[in-house]
């Protein structure tokens, strides 16, 4: 493999699927641990106002939870951030719902739900709830999405960017669609990459190449949730959790992302 090579210090992690409210649960839960006894079933994203939180897709509301956590980890103002958000279908819930309706009664679509249909629903409510002036990129790759974010992410920080927020997240399949692109749960996981070292801070650096193997025994994560359309990415998350030196994202088109992962 003689791609080039692009590194990142991880500033900050985010994460919530239901179970596991956060990064402090799910590192616990990777290295063997238990998921978390009455934890939320759904995320309540405090960048937003009462009436939003509630109005919010769930999907919506995980991309937001784990974004702001990832910040706060980072020590970061979320406002300051360029941002990448990546899902693999967007909210298929919603997406029923208008397909439904317009082929049966297509006056009676809400317009506020016709508002959250569009892919780059997280990205806008991230920048009008935190209100972030930068850049924001929403992306979908299918399985090789976080991968491709990453690779986004990664580039920025090459042309110039301090840091860069990366959220990943997807929720259940619904409908008819749920037969040919099937999603279970819910579940969203961000990073803040930096390009300054940071003491205690693991490293990645990321390179281009063939398609990964399935793991012959996935992570603890990736185990939990391995039915969610972001499950991919969570293949990272458990080697962050347990110290992993390498690991391997898909990344579309039979090519994947190989990771070297420092942690000093």
């Amino acid at each position: 493999m003689n791609a080039p090579v692009l590194s990142a210090v991880i500033e900050g992690i985010g994460y919530w699927s239901r179970g596991l409210p956060d990064w402090t649960a799910a590192r616990a839960y990777a290295q063997g641990g238990d998921a978390v006894d009455a934890a939320p079933a759904r995320p309540s994203p405090q960048s937003l106002p009462a009436n939003e939180r509630r109005r919010a897709p769930e999907t919506v509301a995980a991309a937001l939870e784990v974004a702001a956590a990832a910040c706060a980890a980072a020590g970061r103002e979320p406002a300051s951030l360029s941002s990448v958000f990546v899902s693999s279908h967007g909210d298929m819930a919603i997406t029923d719902y208008m397909c439904a309706t317009l082929a049966h009664d297509p006056r009676a679509i809400s317009p506020t739900r016709f508002h959250n249909s569009v892919h780059n629903a997280a990205a806008g409510y991230w920048t009008i709830g935190v209100g972030a002036m930068r850049p924001a990129t929403a992306l979908s790759a299918l399985e090789g999405g976080f991968a491709q974010g990453l690779l986004e992410a990664l580039a920025q920080l090459a042309a110039g960017e301090d840091a860069v927020l990366l959220a990943g997240y997807d929720g259940a399949a619904y409908g008819p669609l749920a037969a040919v692109a099937p999603s279970q749960g819910l579940l969203g996981a961000a990073l803040v990459l930096g390009r300054a070292p940071r003491a205690g801070a693991p490293t990645l650096h990321a390179r281009l190449g063939p398609a990964p193997k399935a793991a012959a025994t996935p992570g603890r994560l990736r185990q939990r949730d391995p039915l969610n359309a972001s499950a991919p990415m969570l293949d990272l998350f458990d080697a962050l959790a347990t110290g992993a030196g390498a690991v391997a994202l898909p990344a579309g088109g039979g090519s994947g992302v190989w990771l070297e992962l420092r942690h000093d």
